[in-house]
């Protein structure tokens, strides 16, 4: 019977990653204060944040296998809601949002998945993932204890789950579902919510087990997950976590890998030293659940990049890099960790630790599994220097700030802070492919209030006006000069103030252009300030009020303001100021160019292009930009390399690669030692250059000849010098 038992459970085991036909082997997965427990065994596992949309669904595929390769178990995932659901009951699950195809391609590899339904996700992603119509919704307040709120995330979340359960992807099914997440770090909010966060967390948590997926359901960074809820860690480190109760699993769900970035920002990197210390740590302290995030960043395509301000490029110096190519020596060196960790998996799951001192500040903790093994794990975690130590009267040497792996408590299988993987050498060459019929598009500024406008008195927040349907709204008005003004007779001129809520403006009056001004990430609101030529009668101001991404993170974010919504003035009038806010305003959302459909490689060729050699002497502000490029031989990474631009969007064929901005990064790139606590801003690159200077070209999304490079330049730049290139690394 025994026998029989222990086979019915490997087969289990083995059948959870492989479709047999329809039907599949159901599988039990439960967990216990050491580890999750699939089948009946404890798991030591390691995952790896791989966002579905972040890619495109033919990099899938070897994205995972490259995962499985590097020693992981597990993909996570987030399920983002402004994408599947774009408007009330229209879904789409289509191309990069094809949520079962991305499941079933990790199934197929191998793998099991953790799903992050949330479907708040943070993710420096747009609006949080949140569709911006539900900000909307009568009497709506987001992740409270709110009628309105519940009942919108509780209809998503039944609708995924259903799902998933008809295509049987719960581990409960035979499928590769072992965990599913709800709601997402909400600890933060919930300390200024009080009560009714209470409340609201208890009624996700028993909402979320009353979907009955027959698989664990997770919190992060929620200390009073109530049960049976796992409560999880996210951080640079979670060797202190705890969780809330004896017999819940030491989890960290999100071990950054990096650290994302942000336009006018430099490039985090997280030496890969310190991140498999933080591993060995957690891992000696009890931990059996590790997720790097991400373990792929990737690419926030189109409009999906949040923030505000995040960049296009999704990287977080994780060990797949944003293009699908490996990372040395991140990728190598966790790989080799994985494997030691995996050598020792059976005394991990079955005792705790016996922690010895042995030095100042080294130490070694001893797990005893049965028959006799022992594994060991050696640290010393002084910053600078090295120690020499005795572990079971044999002597070890331990770098700084390092872990020791010992399998059978003798000999080191890994050191953190011995890396043998060398760097990767990353070049971005030329890639043969020439730009070619070049054409040019003037954004009209004078026509603008003509058509598709409304009218208010006073100025009105932007996103209420856009719906997010577009990242740019003008807000235009008339200003009446006198002809006795003083200015007009070779006086001072009077000063235009703009304040805004965020992100950015680009001011015109009567169409000529008088500058921009913008927020950052950590501050939205900016006043634009300038001197600007009147003329008696009748002045056109045109003020065009761009969004960078909706924020992601932040107490009732959804509340947050957009656009011009200070004052508008002018000062220096000989009547004193002239305050424009109150006046009536004409408000048009997006740009002529968006209207007309010039992205799209059938409406593009019916517009009045400037074409030649004068398609590319124009440097001026809202102008679009096409050509066309043949792709690149080989199989190689593509990018387009946007130096000679200012900011603006692109789109290839038809489909935006993102919003682009040469934004030089402003930090401090000193040295980088890996050693000691770290943090964002601890090892940062690429000062003095733009944050952002190549954008991913999916391969799948070219043709053999004639793709279509559209341009929207905010600012001006130099078409002539845009080209195509492709990532090499040695």
């Amino acid at each position: 019977m025994g026998t029989i038992l222990v086979l019915t459970k490997i087969l289990c085991f083995l059948l959870t990653t492989m479709l047999i036909g329809s039907a599949m082997i159901q599988c039990s997965i439960t967990y216990d204060n050491k580890a999750i427990v699939i089948n009946g065994h404890r798991r030591i596992l390691i995952s790896g944040s791989i966002h579905y949309p972040r890619s495109t669904p033919e990099m899938w595929e070897d994205l995972i296998k490259k995962a499985k390769d590097g020693g992981l178990d597990v993909i996570d995932t987030y399920v983002f809601w402004n994408g599947h659901e774009p408007s009330p009951g229209t879904y789409n699950f289509e191309g990069r949002y094809d949520l079962v195809r991305f499941i079933k391609t990790v199934q197929e590899v191998g793998l099991y998945v953790h799903l992050r339904i949330g479907p708040y996700v943070c993710a420096e992603w747009n609006f949080g993932g949140f569709p911006v119509w539900l900000k909307y919704v009568p009497g709506i307040s987001f992740r409270s204890d709110n009628g309105p709120f519940k009942a919108a995330m509780q209809g998503f979340t039944q609708k995924i789950v259903q799902m998933m359960k008809d295509h049987r992807f719960f581990a409960s099914q035979g499928g590769p579902i072992i965990l599913s997440q709800i709601e997402n770090e909400f600890g933060p909010e919930l300390k200024a919510l009080g009560p009714a966060g209470h409340s609201y967390v208890n009624w996700a948590a028993k909402m979320a087990v009353g979907l009955n997926t027959g698989v664990p359901w997770v919190m992060c960074k929620e200390d009073d997950a109530p049960d049976p809820i796992i409560n999880a860690c996210n951080g640079f480190y979670c060797d202190y976590f705890t969780p809330n109760k004896p017999y819940k699993p030491k989890m960290w769900t999100e071990a950054w890998s990096g650290w994302f970035t942000e336009f006018g920002g430099t490039i985090p990197k997280r030496p890969v030293e310190d991140l498999a210390f933080g591993v060995t740590r957690f891992i000696q302290k009890g931990g059996s659940y590790i997720n790097y995030y991400m373990y792929h960043g990737g690419t926030n395509f189109g409009r999906t990049a949040g923030g505000p301000f995040i960049t296009t490029s999704y990287d977080y110096d994780a060990p797949i890099d944003e293009y699908g190519l490996v990372q040395e020596p991140k990728y190598s060196h966790l790989k080799q960790l994985h494997q030691a960790i995996k050598q020792c998996e059976s005394a991990l799951v079955s005792s705790e630790p016996k922690v010895t001192k042995l030095g100042n500040y080294e130490d070694a903790h001893v797990f005893s599994g049965g028959k006799g093994s022992c594994v060991a794990f050696l640290s010393n975690y002084h910053m600078n220097a090295p120690a020499k130590v005795v572990f079971n009267n044999r002597h070890y040497t331990l770098p700084a700030w390092s872990t020791s792996i010992l399998p059978d408590c003798r000999n080191v299988v890994f050191n953190t802070a011995t890396v043998v993987a060398k760097a990767s050498q990353v070049q971005m060459v030329p890639s043969g492919s020439i730009l070619y019929s070049v054409g040019r598009y003037d954004e009209d500024i004078s026509t603008y209030g003509d058509r598709g406008t409304i009218t208010a008195l006073g100025l009105l927040e932007q996103i209420n006006v856009t719906r997010d349907t577009s990242d740019y709204l003008w807000y235009i008005t008339s200003v009446d000069i006198k002809a006795s003004e003083s200015f007009l007779r070779g006086g001072k001129w009077p000063t235009l103030t703009v304040d805004s809520a965020g992100h950015a403006v680009h001011v015109f009056v009567n169409g000529h252009f008088y500058g921009s001004a913008f927020g950052t990430r950590e501050n939205r609101r900016f006043s634009f300030s300038a001197p600007v030529n009147l003329r008696g009668g009748a002045n056109r101001i045109a003020l065009l009020s761009i969004a960078v991404g909706l924020p992601n993170v932040g107490p009732h974010f959804e509340t947050w303001a957009t656009g011009i919504v200070g004052s508008v003035a002018l000062h220096g009038l000989d009547g004193g100021n002239k305050d424009l806010s109150r006046q009536k305003w004409t408000y048009q959302v997006g740009l002529r160019g968006e209207a007309m459909n010039l992205i799209s490689p059938s409406e593009a060729s019916s517009a009045d292009w400037i074409k030649g050699s004068l398609a590319k002497q124009n440097t001026q502000p809202l102008t679009w930009y096409k050509a066309f490029f043949d792709a690149p031989r080989g199989n190689e990474p593509v990018a387009l390399d946007l130096r000679s631009m200012g900011k603006g969007q692109a789109w290839i064929n038809g489909q935006s690669l993102g919003r682009y901005w040469m934004a030089f990064a402003k930090g401090n790139c000193g040295s980088c030692n890996y050693a000691g606590t770290y943090r964002e801003a601890k090892c940062q690159s690429g000062c003095g250059e733009p944050t952002q200077r190549w954008y991913h070209v999916p391969r799948s999304w070219l043709k053999p000849r004639g793709n279509l490079l559209v341009l929207f330049e905010e600012l001006g730049g130099d078409v002539s010098k845009v080209s195509v290139v492709k990532r090499s690394v040695h």
